[in-house]
Protein backbone atom coordinates (compact mmCIF):
# COMPACT_ATOMS: atom_id res chain seq x y z
CA UNK A 1 0.00 0.00 0.00
CA UNK A 2 1.78 3.37 -1.15
CA UNK A 3 1.79 6.19 1.22
CA UNK A 4 2.63 9.16 0.11
CA UNK A 5 3.35 12.65 2.68
CA UNK A 6 3.32 15.88 1.79
CA UNK A 7 4.21 19.09 3.35
CA UNK A 8 3.14 22.37 2.37
CA UNK A 9 2.61 25.74 3.81
CA UNK A 10 -0.59 26.51 4.44
CA UNK A 11 -2.83 28.94 2.76
CA UNK A 12 -3.89 27.12 0.05
CA UNK A 13 -7.96 26.74 -0.79
CA UNK A 14 -9.24 23.15 0.03
CA UNK A 15 -9.60 22.86 -3.62
CA UNK A 16 -5.96 22.67 -4.32
CA UNK A 17 -5.55 20.27 -1.76
CA UNK A 18 -8.48 18.16 -3.40
CA UNK A 19 -6.69 18.22 -6.80
CA UNK A 20 -3.26 17.72 -5.28
CA UNK A 21 -4.28 14.69 -3.70
CA UNK A 22 -5.92 13.03 -6.86
CA UNK A 23 -3.32 13.80 -8.95
CA UNK A 24 -0.56 12.40 -6.74
CA UNK A 25 -2.78 9.27 -6.69
CA UNK A 26 -3.32 8.69 -10.28
CA UNK A 27 0.53 9.22 -10.88
CA UNK A 28 1.40 6.65 -8.65
CA UNK A 29 -1.77 4.16 -9.50
CA UNK A 30 -0.08 4.59 -13.27
CA UNK A 31 3.72 4.37 -12.28
CA UNK A 32 3.41 1.61 -9.61
CA UNK A 33 0.38 -0.36 -10.80
CA UNK A 34 -1.21 0.12 -8.11
CA UNK A 35 -4.95 0.23 -7.62
CA UNK A 36 -5.94 3.75 -6.20
CA UNK A 37 -8.03 2.15 -3.70
CA UNK A 38 -5.27 1.22 -1.99
CA UNK A 39 -3.05 4.76 -2.36
CA UNK A 40 -2.60 6.61 0.76
CA UNK A 41 -1.93 10.69 0.57
CA UNK A 42 -1.57 12.11 3.90
CA UNK A 43 -0.87 16.38 3.39
CA UNK A 44 0.27 18.16 6.29
CA UNK A 45 -0.31 21.96 6.32
CA UNK A 46 2.43 24.00 8.40
CA UNK A 47 2.49 27.41 9.47
CA UNK A 48 4.86 29.64 7.76
CA UNK A 49 5.76 31.01 10.86
CA UNK A 50 7.43 26.88 10.71
CA UNK A 51 8.79 26.95 7.22
CA UNK A 52 12.18 28.19 6.85
CA UNK A 53 13.03 29.43 3.75
CA UNK A 54 16.93 30.53 3.00
CA UNK A 55 17.35 31.14 6.94
CA UNK A 56 14.21 33.01 7.30
CA UNK A 57 10.17 31.60 8.35
CA UNK A 58 7.95 31.38 5.52
CA UNK A 59 6.19 34.71 7.12
CA UNK A 60 9.19 37.12 7.46
CA UNK A 61 9.87 36.30 4.34
CA UNK A 62 6.52 36.75 2.97
CA UNK A 63 6.54 40.23 4.48
CA UNK A 64 9.41 41.25 2.99
CA UNK A 65 8.13 40.57 -0.48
Amino acid sequence: MPLIQVSIMEGRPEEKIEELIHELTTTTAETLGSPKENIRVLVTELPKTHWGIGGESGYKKNQSN
